[in-house]
């Protein structure tokens, strides 16, 4: 798995967790919806991501994809399965 850490985040996000969220993430559920501003969750998405579908793990590569999460992806986009759908056919 790509393994960036926090350092590599571009965007200033919230690292607190509340009840029921958890810092570390161990599946890639398809069906729960990406909170944008938890930096944990940004974080394992993008890497989880970048394993799954094979991406060399580099930096930039990161950025791009931190970067459409962010400003591009539309807001209405919420679980991880359109997500990944919406990078699958936008980011070539």
């Amino acid at each position: 798995m790509a393994n960036f850490g926090r350092d590599a985040l571009k965007f200033n996000y919230s690292w607190t967790t509340t009840e029921g969220d958890s810092k570390k993430v161990t599946g890639y559920p398809d069906n729960v919806l990406l909170n944008r501003s938890e930096g944990y969750e940004v974080l394992h998405f993008i890497n989880k991501y970048m394993e799954t579908r094979n991406l060399n793990s580099t930096l930039s590569n990161f950025h791009i994809i931190e970067n459409s999460i962010k400003t591009v992806v539309s807001t209405n986009l919420r679980s991880h399965a359109n997500i990944k759908t919406w990078l699958d056919n936008n980011l070539k």
